[in-house]
Formats: structure tokens, C-alpha cells, sequence
């Protein structure tokens, strides 16, 4: 089976991969698609750009990634790019990948075999606290999920296109699942796409917050023992992965607005 997907210059024919890949590469497939759509859904998109992947299951060295020039909102199952470490496309696909956006999830699933999933944004909240010298404040419960060491922070080096950066990204980023690109925007990682999806809502909540409440008068910060005690609370059953409820919930959601992510 195939399907047609209308572009601005002709119609080009994405044969479903079902048949031809694994039904747990299948289900990551379908996972990320999803991902994709919801990242469109809730206004997280910087047109064409930025970037989400997820580990092939069973393959090592290989992750899927955004077809570069689809709005994430046409992304589907079938039409992922399936590239490698070196970024070479191992499956036929009529697409080509964001040559950042290689550098950038490369370096992580290089490095941090338990990682499913990477989401990159560019929103404007993102980018504004990832603008600021004290980069997230404590201010907000949201927030206090990545108090401390439960987030890491990377100086801009420009666009993620030399390989050596990868070396400074996966250092910087250490056994954390958060990570503020300094001057450029968000990343999270998650051992399931629900979980990286789960982790990002929050970051974006967090970033939005923070932008509302600088432009409102002085700011209250709770005391380190009190954000320290809420980020354990946030992070007590880390050993399970976040958004094992909200993830089923994201899916009813696109199920209504926005179905044939699956194609």
C-alpha cells in the first residue's frame, strides 16, 4: 500500500514500510510520528526545522528522523528516515535529513544507549530562557523538575553542523534527560517517546511560565530545601519512565484532530 502526499510541487508516493521493517520498529515508527504531530499540535514547530528521532529497536546505530520538509503535522510512520551514526540513509526514502539535526541526535544515541527518544525545539519561550544567563528559575512548580543537577546547560557554538561538537554535547549533557542549548533553544531525552514527550511538556510549561511571570514584578523563589525536595518528589520513581498515563491520553487526542500519523 501507499499514499499520496500533496507537497507544493507535485504529489509524491510514500509506499507504506510496515511490511518491510520489524513490529517493534514498526511501533517506534508509529511512536514518533505521533510525537511529531503533537509537537505541531501544541505550537512547539519552527516551520520545517528542528528535529525529533528514536532509536531503531534491535539495530544498533540506526535512528529514525523527520523527513526534512514536511511540517512535523504530515509527518507519518512510513515516511521517518531511517539514517545511521555516519548519517547515511540505510532505507530508500525519497527525503533527505537536517544536517543539524543528525549532529545534534547522533551525538546522544551515540552516547546514551538507554535513550529511545531526543526532542529539539526552538520556541519562543525556549529560546528567550535559554537567552538568559540564570537559564530556569525555580519559580514554578513545573520548574522544579529540573532544579539542580536535573538539567544540564550548553554554550552555543553556532548551527550543529561540525561533528566535533557532539564530543561537547553528550559531556555537557552527562546521565541528564534535560539539556538548555544556550542561545538557540531546547532538548530532552527520554528512555520512551511518551517520556520525552512528558519531560518537554513540562520544559515548555516551565519556559512559558517563566517569560509571563519576569514581564509581571519581582519574583518569589522558593528556598533551595524546598526546590531540592520538590525535584525528588518529580524524580522518586525515576526508575519508571514519565508519561505512562499522559502518553495514551496524547495519542486519544491526535486520534481525533489530526489521525493517519500511522500510515
Amino acid at each position: 500500500m501507499a499514499y499520496a502526499l500533496e507537497t507544493n510541487d507535485n504529489s509524491i508516493d510514500i509506499p507504506s514500510v510496515r511490511g518491510r521493517v520489524s513490529a517493534e520498529e514498526w511501533r517506534a515508527r508509529v511512536d514518533l510520528a505521533a510525537c511529531y504531530r503533537l509537537v505541531a499540535h501544541h505550537g512547539w514547530t519552527d516551520s520545517i526545522y528542528t528535529h525529533i528521532s528514536a532509536r531503531v529497536p534491535g539495530e544498533d546505530g540506526h535512528f529514525l528522523i523527520n523527513p526534512y520538509g514536511l511540517m512535523f503535522e504530515e509527518v507519518t510512520a512510513s515516511s521517518l528516515v531511517k539514517i545511521d551514526f555516519n548519517g547515511k540513509i540505510v532505507m530508500d526514502s525519497p527525503f533527505e535529513v537536517n544536517e543539524a539535526g543528525f549532529t545534534i541526535h547522533s551525538a546522544i544515541h551515540m552516547a546514551r544507549h538507554e535513550v529511545a527518544c531526543v526532542i529539539h525545539t526552538h520556541t519562543v519561550a525556549g529560546m528567550a530562557v535559554a537567552a538568559q544567563k540564570d537559564g530556569i528559575l525555580p519559580i514554578s512548580q513545573n520548574s522544579m523538575m529540573f532544579f539542580g543537577n536535573h538539567c544540564a546547560y550548553h554554550d552555543y557554538e553556532g548551527i550543529a553542523l561540525d561533528l566535533d561538537e557532539r564530543d561537547r554535547l553528550v559531556a555537557d549533557l552527562g546521565e541528564r534527560y534535560v539539556m538548555v542549548l544556550r542561545n538557540h533553544g531546547l532538548l530532552v531525552c527520554g528512555r520512551t517517546t511518551g517520556e520525552a514527550f512528558e519531560i518537554m511538556h513540562n520544559l515548555e510549561k516551565t519556559c512559558a511560565a517563566q517569560i509571563a511571570a519576569q514581564a509581571g514584578g519581582e519574583l518569589n523563589l522558593p528556598s533551595d530545601e524546598v526546590c531540592q525536595h520538590t525535584a525528588d518528589q518529580f524524580w522518586r520513581n525515576s526508575n519508571e519512565p514519565f508519561g505512562k498515563r499522559a502518553w495514551p491520553a496524547m495519542m486519544r487526542v491526535l486520534d481525533r484532530n489530526n489521525p493517519g500519523y500511522d500510515a
